[in-house]
């Protein structure tokens, strides 16, 4: 087959229309962006020298090069990001004739080329200073290119250990979660099962480009074949028959719903972990959770928490999702089961009770609520860095704090904000989540259930899935 570069700008030497007139076989990258195979610097040379500096190198030798080439050539033949699929939606990006190059922004370019570059400079002898450890390189390139990177890295050290657990999907069609659990399967985070049609599966795997194999890399349940399905169903009545649930639609939920499914695979011991939520409300999905999976012992709501990763701080806030006016009692409960999780993350909490109200100067019901709370958390809690009732702007601003209530029992800047209700948190965390974290988050982290499951929202991201999907791996190690 020909091939063929013409790289003069802005306008390449022969055109490729002109050239599949003549040849529909040939292979040609120009320097454009609006024709395929764009051949464009920014591939390469950010990234050879960030290799080349990171190591020390005193020159740029052909090795490095070839190195970078071969990275280059790795990432064509890799399945797409979420990033770039989303940028060309309808382009068949699967490599071949048409894509023998990565997309120039691609985000793993630095994360594959810079450490190839690295390596290639230690072994011909222009490293000043080696990199010893390849691997902790990469996880810091990766945290400049995935903003949650360290803040997830203690639930990623903790997901690693111990045998591989089996996480289920519920959403297992749709193309986030499949393109989640190939990266779930290549770092070796979870043996995924994905609930959904097998054909259907399949089809957009190849679609997809991605290189999950069933029965290898992954596994699926469908329970219009599944020989679990009357076991299922049954089970699901005797849970729920003096709750309104008859058979006859204890049959036909267990074939409908899909976060009930994954939430009886879980219950059977089938998967140790469940993760759901990629379409609908968090209510589509708690109460299957809440019938079939319940509460920990001692627990008596269900919350949930979301992380935020602004440009100077790290936040949590709750309830973001679950009660709509919960009490004081209710608000002590979980704000102790925020802070123990905000602990995993590596985070010590600072537990702000947010208000209207500044400190008593409004008996306003929702003020004296928080006022309330704080007292329950100072009598249930009293490890807890924790203050309130006060404004959201001197929650972050300690130093405005210290001068207002000087005998404050919070000192420095809150991390994880308590509201009053669910409109106040939910308003606030899509608010700061839009207009001043990039759509960095964490979450939603489900707290209180009895095993581990995590309800997602829609607007998840693959990154937060698999996230997510550490946090979940972590919980079935802490629990085993």
């Amino acid at each position: 087959k020909p091939l063929i570069f013409a790289l003069a700008n802005p306008n390449p030497e022969i055109l490729p229309e002109d050239v599949k007139a003549v040849r529909d076989d040939a292979i040609m990258a120009t320097g454009r962006t609006d024709y395929p195979n764009q051949v464009n610097n920014v591939l390469c040379f950010p990234y050879i020298f960030r290799g080349a500096l990171d190591s020390g190198a005193t020159t740029i030798t052909p090795e490095m090069e070839i190195a970078a080439v071969y990275a280059i050539a790795e990432l064509a033949q890799a399945e797409q990001s979420e990033v770039v699929a989303a940028a060309y939606a309808g382009e068949p990006l699967v490599f071949g004739p048409e894509y023998l190059i990565p997309k120039p922004f691609d985000p793993r370019l630095m994360i594959k080329i810079a450490p190839a570059v690295a390596q290639a400079a230690a072994e011909s002898g222009v490293a000043s200073r080696p990199i010893a450890d390849m691997e902790a390189y990469r996880e810091r390139l990766q945290s400049f290119v995935y903003a949650s990177g360290t803040t997830m890295k203690p639930i990623y050290t903790a997901a690693k250990r111990g045998s591989k657990k089996r996480v289920a999907y519920s959403e297992g069609e749709e193309e986030r979660i499949l393109r989640a659990a190939q990266i779930v399967s290549d770092e070796g985070l979870a043996r995924p099962t994905l609930i959904g049609r097998p054909a259907v599966i399949a089809e957009r795997i190849e679609k997809f480009g991605l290189r999950l194999r069933e029965g290898i890399d992954y596994d699926v349940v469908n329970v219009e074949q599944d020989s679990r399905y009357r076991d299922f169903w049954q089970t699901y009545h005797r849970m729920t028959e003096r709750k309104g649930i008859t058979v006859q639609v204890a049959k036909i939920e267990m074939r409908r719903r899909l976060s009930l499914i994954g939430a009886m695979l879980l219950h059977k011991g089938d998967v140790d972990g469940l993760i759901c939520g990629t379409w609908g409300t968090n209510a589509t999905h708690l109460p299957y959770v809440d019938q079939v999976i319940g509460k920990r012992p001692g627990v008596n709501t269900f919350a949930c928490m979301n992380g935020l990763l602004l440009p100077n701080r790290q936040v949590f806030l709750v309830d973001t999702h679950v009660n709509y006016d919960p009490t004081a009692e209710q608000l002590a409960e979980i704000t102790i089961m925020a802070a123990h999780e905000m602990k995993r993350f590596g985070i010590r909490p600072k537990v702000a009770l947010l208000s209207h109200s500044n400190f008593g100067t409004s008996n306003e019901p929702s003020a004296v609520k928080m006022r309330e709370t704080l007292a329950i958390l100072q009598k249930d809690a009293p490890w807890l860095e924790v203050d309130g009732e006060m404004h959201g702007d001197i929650a972050l601003d300690g130093d405005t704090r210290a001068i207002q209530m000087p005998n404050g029992t919070l000192h420095g800047d809150a991390n994880l904000l308590v509201l009053p209700n669910i409109d106040a948190a939910n308003i606030s965390y899509n608010l700061l989540k839009t207009a001043a974290g990039g759509n960095i988050a964490v979450g939603p982290v489900l707290l209180g259930a009895a095993k581990p499951v995590h309800i997602l929202t829609p607007s998840a991201t693959v990154r937060r899935i698999v996230n997510m999907t550490a946090l979940t791996v972590a919980d079935a190690n802490a629990s085993r």
